[in-house]
C-alpha cells in the first residue's frame, strides 16, 4: 500500500456541546449524517463526545485529502462509520468520493479516540499501489 495522506485533528468536545445547545438540528443536520446522529445518540451521556470524535475524523479526512473544506465537499460528503466489530470507519459521496477517486485513494485507516473533553481522529488515506 501506497500512504496518499494522513490527516489528525483535535476537537474539544464543549464546543461541540455549545454548537448543538445554540443552533440544535439545524448544526446536526448541516455537519453529521443521519447515521453519526443515531449513533451519538445512542449513548446519551456520551454523545456530545462522539459528536465530536465523527467531527474531528471527517476534518482528519479532509487534510489527508489534502483539500480542506474548499472544493466543494459538504459535511453529509463525509460519514464516519463502525462496522461489526465496533471499528471506524470512513464512507465518502459526492465531491469527496470524487477527488479521493482522483488521488487513487482506496482505503481508510482510521483511529478515534475521545474523552469528557478533547476528541481526537488520525486518518490515513491509502492507495494499493
Amino acid at each position: 500500500m501506497r500512504i496518499i495522506g494522513h490527516g489528525i485533528d483535535i476537537v474539544e468536545t464543549a464546543r461541540i456541546a455549545a454548537m448543538v445547545t445554540e443552533h440544535g438540528e439545524r448544526f446536526l443536520d448541516r455537519c453529521f449524517t443521519d447515521s453519526e446522529q443515531a449513533y451519538a445518540a445512542e449513548s446519551k451521556h456520551r454523545r456530545f463526545e462522539h459528536l465530536a470524535a465523527r467531527f474531528a475524523a471527517k476534518e482528519a479526512v479532509l487534510k489527508a485529502l489534502g483539500t480542506g473544506w474548499t472544493s466543494g465537499i459538504a459535511w453529509s460528503d463525509i460519514d464516519i462509520l463502525r462496522d461489526a466489530e465496533g471499528r471506524p470507519g470512513v464512507r465518502l459521496g459526492g465531491e469527496a468520493a470524487k477527488i479521493a477517486a482522483t488521488l487513487g485513494v482506496e482505503h481508510w485507516f482510521l483511529s478515534i479516540t475521545h474523552s469528557d473533553s478533547y476528541a481526537v481522529a488520525s486518518v490515513i488515506a491509502c492507495a494499493s499501489r
